[in-house]
């Protein structure tokens, strides 16, 4: 019985942890999806009630560039410093480098969702486009979690 007992807290305590990781994770990306989506909005279409749109009126595609951008540079930061600030690694362009790579392949999971959607299945409607990337960001988002955690915040 004691064998059992010792098996049980193991296990509750490996769920804890990874369900506080799994928590702190998911606020960083809601809130780096907030500076990428606000910051386009900004952008491109201004203050809510402006007249004449935002800055980047005229370059929507620059302006997601730039939004991406710094909600890529806002997960980077809050997850080195919140999420995994007990798992980072000691040479940060490596661990950076590493970061970005996860990333482009998640924007790549992403992107793909909506080709196949699109080119392979032929749903062409903005329904199918926006569901197409839920399930994507989705697929995306579980590959990023276990990428940081595998192979991008490691303690050395």
């Amino acid at each position: 019985m004691p064998v059992l007992v010792f098996l049980t807290l193991r296990v509750r305590d490996a769920v804890r942890g990874v369900w506080r990781e799994v928590a702190k994770f998911g606020i960083v990306g809601a809130l780096a999806f907030v500076v990428d989506n606000g910051g386009y909005n900004l952008l491109v279409f201004g203050l809510p009630g402006a007249a004449g749109g935002g800055s980047m009126r005229t370059a929507p595609v620059q302006a997601s560039v730039i939004a991406t951008s710094a909600a890529t540079l806002f997960s980077w930061v809050g997850n080195r410093y919140w999420t995994y600030r007990h798992q980072r690694r000691e040479k940060v362009t490596q661990e950076l480098t590493l970061f970005l790579f996860a990333n482009i392949v998640g924007v790549a999971i992403t992107a793909g969702t909506v080709f196949l959607a699109r080119h392979v299945i032929g749903l062409e409607s903005a329904l199918s486009d926006n569901a197409a990337r839920v399930f994507g960001w989705v697929l995306a988002t579980l590959f990023r979690f276990f990428a940081y955690r595998r192979y991008v915040f490691v303690a050395p």
